[in-house]
C-alpha cells in the first residue's frame, strides 16, 4: 500500500489542491480539510477540530496565533476534577492521575494540531504577516523541496527551539552554557548534571562512556572533570549533531568523540553513565524520546549490558528518577531485579531533590509524584 505524503483540499473555487504534510509528532496525513480565515469565529473553528477536521488558515497570520489562544482557552474551560468513573482528582491513584493526564495532553494535542498554517518550499509563511521563520524551519527540517504545510503549534515549537538554540542553558559545572537542537532535550533539569559533576570518580580513570549522550552535556561535564577520552554515543542524528556541537564550541572536542551507536561503543571503560529517559510509557511526539522510555527499553538494556563494558575497577552510574515509581509505572523491587539480573551491585548512590517549577506546584495534575520525586545517581560494580 503507497502511503500518500500529501495534504488534499479543495480551494474556494472548488478546485483541487495538495502540498506536503509535515509532522515532527507523526501524526497522519488528516482525510477532511476545510479552508478558514479571519471571519471564522472561534466556536466553529473549536467544534470543527474537536470533530477531527484540519483547519487550513488562508487569513492574517497574527489572527491564526490569537485564534490559536482562543482554543487553548476553550480547552483549559473543560472541567478537570473528575474523570470517567466519577473519582474526584483527589481520589485517582498516582497511575490512574498520570494516564489521564496522558489522555488530556494527547486530546489537546489533538484540537490544537487541527490549526494548520502553509509554507513555501523555502519555509516561508505566504500570508499577512507572515513571520520570518527560515532559520527555525531549516534546523528542524532541513533544506525545502516543495511548498507544504505543518500545524502552527508544530511552528510555535520551532521558533521556540530556535530561540533556546540561540541562547543556550547555563551549566555551572561547566562554566559555559549548552545549547540544545530542535528535537534534542535541553538539560533544564540541572540536578542530574549537579550529581554527575560531583560523584566520586573511579581511581585511575581515563576513559569513559556515555550512553545516550543528547546534548553532550554529561560528556562534556566528564570531560571537564579531567577525563582524558570520553565516548559519546546516540542513535539520533539531531543529538549527533548537537554534541557534537556543544562540545567543539566548549573547547573539548580533543576529549569527547561522538559517536553513532545503539547503546554502548566496542570496548569496556572505567566509567560508563547513562541517563536514559526516566518514564516507561510511548512517546508522542520526537523530544518526548528523552522522557519517555516505552517497556524502560533503554534502562534495561544499559544495566544488562553494563559488566561487559565495564574495565577492572570500573563503575557504571546509572541517573534515574523515581518519578516512574510514585506513578506506579515501575517498582523499586523491579530496578533492583534489573540491576542483579545484570550481574551488578550496588556500591553507593547520591539523591537529589528536583527544583524545576512543576515539584512545587499543587495544580500540576502529577502534583503528588513529582513533590516525592528524588533524582539519584547509582554507583554500579560488576559482581566478579
Amino acid at each position: 500500500m503507497t502511503v500518500d505524503t500529501h495534504l488534499h483540499w479543495a480551494q474556494a473555487d472548488g478546485s483541487p489542491d495538495s502540498a506536503l504534510w509535515r509532522s515532527e509528532a507523526a501524526v497522519p496525513v488528516p482525510k477532511r480539510v476545510r479552508l478558514i480565515d479571519d471571519t471564522t469565529p472561534a466556536d466553529v473553528a473549536y467544534k470543527l477540530a474537536c470533530e477531527g477536521t484540519a483547519l487550513l488558515w488562508q487569513g492574517d497570520f497574527q489572527n491564526a496565533r490569537h485564534l490559536l489562544q482562543a482554543l487553548m482557552r476553550r480547552l483549559d474551560r473543560q472541567p478537570r476534577g473528575r474523570n470517567g468513573a466519577g473519582k474526584d482528582a483527589a481520589e485517582l491513584t498516582a497511575g490512574d492521575a498520570f494516564n489521564k493526564h496522558r489522555q488530556a495532553q494527547a486530546h489537546r494535542a489533538r484540537v490544537l494540531g487541527a490549526l494548520l498554517i502553509p509554507f513555501n518550499a523555502d519555509h516561508t509563511v505566504p500570508l499577512r504577516r507572515g513571520p520570518d521563520v527560515q532559520q527555525a524551519c531549516l534546523e528542524a527540517y532541513g533544506p525545502g523541496t516543495e511548498p507544504y504545510v505543518a500545524t502552527l503549534r508544530e511552528l510555535l515549537g520551532l521558533v521556540g527551539a530556535h530561540e533556546w538554540r540561540k541562547k543556550g542553558v547555563d551549566i555551572p559545572a561547566l562554566k559555559g552554557r549548552i545549547h540544545a537542537h530542535y528535537g534534542v532535550f535541553s538539560p533544564v533539569r540541572g540536578e542530574y548534571v549537579d550529581l554527575v559533576a560531583k560523584a566520586p570518580l573511579p581511581a585511575g580513570v581515563t576513559t569513559a562512556f556515555d550512553i545516550g549522550t543528547g546534548t553532550g552535556v554529561l560528556a562534556a561535564v566528564l570531560a571537564k572533570r579531567g577525563i582524558a577520552k570520553v565516548i559519546a554515543t546516540d542513535q539520533d542524528p539531531r543529538a549527533l549533531a548537537c554534541a557534537s556541537a556543544n562540545v567543539n564550541r566548549l573547547g573539548l572536542g580533543a576529549s569527547v568523540t561522538v559517536l553513532e551507536a545503539d547503546l554502548f561503543p566496542e570496548g569496556t571503560a572505567k566509567l560508563i553513565v547513562c541517563n536514559p529517559p526516566w518514564v516507561p510509557a510511548r512517546p508522542s511526539s520526537p523530544i518526548e524520546y528523552a522522557v519517555y522510555d516505552p517497556d524502560s527499553r533503554m534502562l534495561r538494556g544499559f544495566l544488562s549490558g553494563l559488566a561487559g563494558h565495564l574495565a577492572d575497577g570500573g563503575e557504571g552510574w546509572l541517573i534515574l528518577s523515581d518519578l516512574a515509581e510514585h506513578l506506579g509505572l515501575r517498582t523499586r523491587a523491579e530496578l533492583q531485579g534489573w540491576i542483579d539480573g545484570g550481574g551488578l551491585k550496588v556500591v553507593g548512590r547520591l539523591d537529589a531533590r528536583p527544583h524545576h517549577p512543576k515539584a512545587s506546584d499543587p495544580n500540576d495534575p502529577l502534583h503528588r509524584a513529582r513533590a516525592a520525586e528524588v533524582t539519584s545517581l547509582w554507583r554500579l560494580a560488576a559482581v566478579r
